[in-house]
């Protein structure tokens, strides 16, 4: 007898560029009957339950830094940290310093407080400090949870903790209710303790995606004293000397936060180019785009090329071999532009546009040079990111 599970043909699904119907598997519920999906992703997750719905009793606080109105991985492993730690009386809190718009709810958090006055462009050390003091005043958690990195977060821990002598540990790779856990002696030996009240996590300490949800409750909170724009630069022995433009260009993929790369669909490298310097964006290629010498062997991203982790990748023609896909798997946000929808690295990819990559391009660069002229260069180049991102979807 045949046990095997029919794929019902009734689940949702998507057109290929072939005309093809594929069938989106493991999710359940009808097609559309005109024989198109619905709009919105293919993949959509089952709705996930409240982590608690108890009334609090203690805190656990959350603070990061946003990057373009984002947590990256790092930050929000630090907040699953805190969401996973909670029991069904605690409350995880999450302060962010920057713009949000993401789904604080998604990532474990029950309450959002964003201080939108604090620019990542901006130095802003003592009002930092000001405020995430005068949140715990506010909240008294029992833990402050942070990424341990060198973009803020980790400096901000540790100066707080210095500030009201209050038991820190750093560079946490191992963690639960018990106990935290660090590399000592060159790695060698761990270091191991209770739970501090501020918790410093390494990366990928903590996995982030979660069985469960936050009340994801945005509060309205601001701190005495402050009137809307940070003085550090005016007093406090801090002068803010700005942010030095750099040229995309000269930065080494492995360092590159933006890049656009090119393959075999790509034949008009001039033009690419031109987008790449019109966004502020690193150059990389595929090992076909330099074999055909197209590009010099530095630009190769892949296996037997550079390992890159940029927060945007943008893929122009480039089919995604495995060897390929293996260097941008740490990549946060991949967007392929491929005439094959089926192309392997659409698999890969947060969005495939299925487009001709000539077309594109030049659509793309009129659309940032635009975006430029109306905000400014140094802004443009802050947003360019963001701008290539709602330009292709």
């Amino acid at each position: 007898m045949n046990t095997l599970k029919r794929i019902d043909p009734r689940r949702p699904f998507t057109i290929t560029a072939e005309g093809l119907k594929r069938i989106t598997l493991g999710v359940a519920g009808a097609a559309d009957p005109s024989g198109f999906s619905a709009p919105g992703p293919a993949h959509r997750e089952q709705s996930k339950p409240r982590r608690t719905t108890a009334t609090p009793q203690r805190v656990m606080l959350v603070a990061a830094h946003t990057d373009r109105g984002a947590l990256d991985d790092h930050a929000r492993q630090a907040l699953a940290a805190a969401a996973l730690l909670a029991d069904a009386q605690t409350e995880v809190v999450l302060l962010i310093f920057g713009e949000f718009t993401g789904d604080a709810a998604a990532s474990g958090a029950d309450k959002l407080i964003e201080l939108s006055m604090f620019d990542r462009r901006r130095f802003a050390p003592h009002d930092e400090l000001n405020a995430l003091a005068a949140c715990v005043a506010a909240y008294a958690p029992v833990h402050v949870f942070m990424p341990d990195n060198a973009t803020g977060d980790g400096d901000l821990g540790r100066r707080y903790a210095a500030a009201v002598n209050a038991s820190v540990a750093t560079h946490v790779v191992e963690i639960d209710t018990a106990h935290v856990a660090t590399y000592v002696q060159a790695h060698r030996a761990f270091a191991v303790c209770g739970l501090p009240e501020v918790v410093l996590l390494a990366p990928n300490a903590v996995d982030p995606k979660l069985p469960f949800v936050g009340a994801g409750e945005r509060v309205v909170w601001r701190f005495d004293g402050f009137d809307g724009e940070p003085v550090s630069s005016a007093g406090g022995g801090v002068r803010d000397l700005g942010i030095e433009e750099t040229d995309a260009a000269g930065l080494a993929l492995e360092e590159a936060d933006f890049i656009v790369s090119a393959g075999n669909g790509v034949s008009d490298v001039a033009a690419f180019e031109r987008l790449a310097s019109t966004l502020g964006a690193a150059v990389g290629a595929s090992r076909v785009a330099v074999d055909d010498g197209r590009f010099t062997r530095d630009k190769q991203i892949g296996a037997t090329g550079k390992t890159v982790e940029a927060s945007v990748y943008i893929a122009f023609g480039i089919s995604g071999a495995v060897q390929h896909l293996q260097g941008i798997k740490d990549c946060r946000h991949v967007i392929a532009v491929n005439l094959d929808a089926s192309a392997p690295i659409a698999g890969r990819a947060d969005l495939t546009v299925v487009a001709d990559a000539r077309e594109t391009i030049a659509a793309l660069t009129e659309a940032a040079a635009a975006a430029r002229s109306a905000s400014g260069t140094g802004a443009a180049l802050l947003n360019s990111a963001a701008a290539a991102e709602g330009a292709l979807a």
